[in-house]
This record gives structure tokens, C-alpha cells and sequence, in this order.
């Protein structure tokens, strides 16, 4: 059985844990979902929700229900989101397929990511739900950081319904909300993003095995070899932050072939694959830092120039910020 209530944040912006107010429930919806269309059974009507929110690292980790029935669709692919939905009580129907439907009862998941697909939902007036809202970027850092490659599109339009109960799913959600429950401290902590990744791997697996898409088996020497050239080149020459232009044409190509060829094999831009391996060139420089240099000296050594920019970029990536990593180096 899920240990399912989850301590509210403490912000000035958290909301009550239930709530009859429209503008309420549906400001709260905005901010830990993303935009989306509402519609219930009348003008009148007026919910019976409940409003518990956490955090895991970078997932939002929601206990939520309108406590009426309701239909929703049109949600804003530029939020850039994933839904995992985790029946607790009452049902669900989901859009699966352009003409099928997925129906979820209690202890059943059901995932979509609205920056690759459409969607809708309905939900009757029992539903309970233990939400994940997860950023896509996130996981497609996860995919590429375990199996060194970004899915495509087969994996990401994909919706479909997967756990269940006694299910590992089930059981790595029990661990979370216990660990929630437990008084671990939410956001940018070790333990959670150690849970954000086991979160992430595992919806991983799940979701590609419904998709059909390979994780381990060759996925990633599919690409062409100008793609794996330019890859090795820019893990080489992370530190001198080569040009796209530049590394297209060591490999022989157009920098549009170039970055036609990542954004369909890896998911990304040559660009973004650039920037994570100077992020991790610098982590791992950090890491190994003499006493007296300073997250400046060392970012200034790997070319970086905006040090705002970078540290944001830095704290995206791993959780922590420059300063952090460096006070871990030997002799600190």
C-alpha cells in the first residue's frame, strides 16, 4: 500500500492541502503541471480537491484530485513536461492511441509527454492521483548519461499505461513517498537526486519496453558515423569548445547535416551534446582542483567567459551548485 501524503512545501506560494476554489486548485494545477483546458459537468460545479505538493530534486511530486469529474486536454507542450499518473483510487481514461483508450484503476500508471504529444484525460468524481511532473529535459539527461543516447520521437509519443500493483514501479513509488513522509529535506539534496534518478531510469525502462524502443542493444551505433566522430571529437576538444561549424567539418559534413543528424539519432542538438561534456570536463576539474584555485580559475581554464550563465547551467545538470563541487576536491 502507498504511503501517499506528502508534506507540503514550505513557500509563500504552496497551497492549502484542499481546497473549493477554482482559481485556486487551478492556479496550483498551472504551476506544478503546466497550462491546460478544464472542463467539468456544469457551470456550477465546484471542486472538492486536494492540494499536496513535494519535490524531488527537479520532479514535482504531486497527491492530487478535483474530487468531480472532469475532462482535460489542450495541455502547453511549451512547458516542456512529462506526466506519470498513478491511480490511487477512482479511474482514469487516457488517450493511448489516435483510436484507442487506456483505462487506469488503483495502482496503475499511465505516461505521456505533453512536449511531444497530444493528450486528454477524463476522470471520474473518485479519482485520487499521485502525480510525477518530470521535465523532458531531464530524462533525455538520464537516457543519454545511462545509455548514451536521446531516444527519439518513438519513445516520446508514445502514451501508455504501465506498473500496477506489486509491480518494482509500485514499489519504488512506496519508497518515495516514504522517504517524503520521513522528513527528507526536498529539492537539491543528494538523497534526492539519487531518488530522481532512480525515478528516471526506471520509468525509462518501463516506457521503452511499451514503445518498442531499444535501450541497450545497439542504439546508439545506429547513428551515422559522422554522428559518432562528432561525437568522440567533441568529447576530445570539450575543453577548447570547438565550433559546430568547426567539428562539421573535421567529420566531413554541413553543420545542418550535422545537427539534422543529432536531433534525429541522439535527440539533441550537436550543440547541447557540446555543452554537457564541457559541464561534465568542468565537474570532473572541480573535483580534482588544487587548494588555491577557485571555481573561477577553473571555469576560466575550460574557456568560460559568463560565469552566471555557467553556473546555472552547472546546477541544471547536477544538482549543485560550482562551489559545491569544488569544496569536495582533496585538501578542502
Amino acid at each position: 500500500m502507498l504511503q501517499t501524503d506528502l508534506p507540503l512545501l514550505a513557500t509563500p506560494e504552496a497551497s492549502a492541502p484542499a481546497s473549493s476554489d477554482w482559481d485556486e486548485v487551478n492556479e496550483f494545477c498551472r504551476r506544478v503541471y503546466m497550462p491546460y483546458r478544464l472542463q467539468t459537468a456544469g457551470r456550477l460545479i465546484r471542486p472538492n480537491a486536494t492540494l499536496q505538493q513535494a519535490e524531488v530534486a527537479r520532479i514535482k511530486v504531486t497527491r492530487f484530485a478535483y474530487g468531480v469529474p472532469v475532462h482535460l486536454d489542450r495541455f502547453d507542450p511549451e512547458a516542456g513536461n512529462i506526466l506519470v499518473l498513478t491511480t490511487l483510487n477512482g479511474a482514469l481514461r487516457h488517450k493511448e492511441t489516435e483510436g484507442t483508450e487506456a483505462h487506469t484503476g488503483a495502482g496503475d500508471s499511465f505516461v505521456v509527454d505533453c512536449s511531444r504529444t497530444d493528450y486528454w484525460l477524463d476522470a471520474d468524481p473518485d479519482h485520487l492521483q499521485l502525480n510525477l511532473t518530470i521535465p523532458h529535459r531531464v530524462m533525455a539527461e538520464v537516457a543519454h548519461r545511462w545509455f548514451g543516447f536521446v531516444p527519439d520521437d518513438r519513445l516520446w509519443t508514445c502514451r501508455a499505461g504501465f506498473g500496477g500493483t506489486g509491480s518494482r514501479w509500485h514499489a519504488l513509488l512506496g519508497y518515495m513517498t516514504q522517504t517524503i513522509r520521513q522528513g527528507a529535506p526536498p529539492g537539491d539534496t543528494p538523497l534526492a537526486r539519487h531518488l530522481e534518478e532512480m525515478i528516471c531510469i526506471d520509468l525509462l525502462y518501463h516506457w521503452a519496453g511499451r514503445a518498442s524502443v531499444a535501450l541497450q542493444d545497439g542504439a546508439r551505433s545506429a547513428a551515422p558515423h559522422y554522428v559518432r566522430e562528432a561525437e568522440l571529437l567533441m568529447e576530445a576538444l570539450a575543453q577548447e569548445a570547438p565550433t559546430i561549424g568547426e567539428v562539421a567539418a573535421r567529420v566531413g559534413v554541413s553543420a545542418r547535416s550535422l545537427s539534422d543528424g543529432f536531433r534525429r539519432f541522439r535527440g539533441i542538438s550537436p550543440r547541447d551534446f557540446l555543452r554537457d561534456r564541457r559541464l561534465d570536463g568542468l565537474r570532473k576539474a572541480l573535483l580534482s582542483a588544487q587548494p588555491e584555485e577557485t571555481v573561477t580559475s577553473v571555469a576560466g581554464a575550460w574557456g568560460y567567459v559568463n560565469f552566471g550563465a555557467m553556473a546555472g547551467q552547472y546546477r541544471a545538470r547536477f544538482g549543485e551548485r560550482p562551489s559545491a563541487t569544488l569544496a569536495r576536491a582533496p585538501g578542502r
